[in-house]
C-alpha cells in the first residue's frame, strides 16, 4: 500500500519563492513518479541550490533553448541530460525572470522499491537512489519531463507531514563543479544513509 497516496501535490505557489528560504521545506518531502501503472516515490534527502548569475548554474551566461525553464516561475521540473549519459532533475523556484532551481540530488526510496531495483539493475537499497542520475534512472526521469508542472497526477512533490528541523539539516559546498566552489548551497539530512556523499 502507498505511503503518500491520500496527500495531494504542493501547488505551484509553494515553489515561488526565495530559493534558499525554500531549502528547510523541500527536505523531507515527497517526490512522486507514477509509470505504467505503478507508484514510485522517494523522500528528498539532499538537495543543491543554483541561483541566478551564480557561476555554477546554467543560466550564469543568460537564457539559452537548454535553461529556458529556468527562468520560469517556480514549480516546473528541469531535467537535463550530462556527460552523454545521465539525467538529472531540478526543481525550478523563484518567479519568471529570474533563473533559479534546486537539483535534487539524492531520495530515500518509499514507494515502487522493488521497480526502482529492476530500473538501476541493483538489490542494494542504499544504491537505488543516492545521487542525482541514480534516482533518475530508478524512477524513469527524462527529458520528456523537462518543463512539466510539479503538480500534475503522474509527476508531483507531495507532503505526507514528515517534519525536517534546522538541526536535522547539515550543509556543505556543491560536488561536482570547478566554480561557485565557495558558496555552501548543497543541503542534506543529517545522518540519512541515502545521501549521496558525506
Amino acid at each position: 500500500m502507498s505511503k503518500i497516496k491520500n496527500y495531494p501535490p504542493l501547488p505551484p505557489k509553494f515553489f515561488q519563492r526565495d530559493t534558499l528560504e525554500l531549502v528547510p521545506e523541500i527536505l523531507g518531502k515527497v517526490l512522486v513518479r507514477k509509470i505504467r501503472g505503478k507508484m514510485l516515490s522517494g523522500r528528498i534527502v539532499e538537495i543543491e541550490a543554483y541561483i541566478g548569475n551564480d557561476p555554477a548554474s546554467h543560466a550564469a551566461n543568460g537564457m539559452t533553448e537548454r535553461n529556458k525553464v529556468m527562468f520560469e516561475d517556480g514549480g516546473l521540473s528541469y531535467v537535463y541530460f550530462t556527460y552523454g549519459m545521465h539525467f538529472c532533475f531540478n526543481i525550478v523556484t523563484g518567479k519568471k525572470g529570474f533563473p533559479a532551481a534546486l537539483l535534487v540530488r539524492a531520495l530515500e526510496p518509499l514507494d515502487g522499491i522493488e521497480v526502482m531495483k529492476k530500473f538501476r539493475g541493483t538489490d542494494v537499497i542504499t544504491n537505488l537512489t543516492n545521487g542525482p542520475a541514480k534516482l533518475c534512472q530508478a524512477m524513469k526521469i527524462d527529458r520528456k519531463l523537462n518543463g512539466v508542472k510539479l503538480d500534475c497526477k503522474n509527476f508531483f512533490i507531495a507532503d505526507d507531514g514528515f517534519v525536517v528541523g534546522k538541526k536535522d539539516i547539515e550543509c556543505s559546498t556543491r560536488i561536482g563543479i570547478k566554480v561557485g566552489t565557495d558558496k555552501e548551497w548543497r543541503f542534506f539530512l543529517r545522518g540519512n544513509e541515502f545521501v549521496s556523499k558525506r
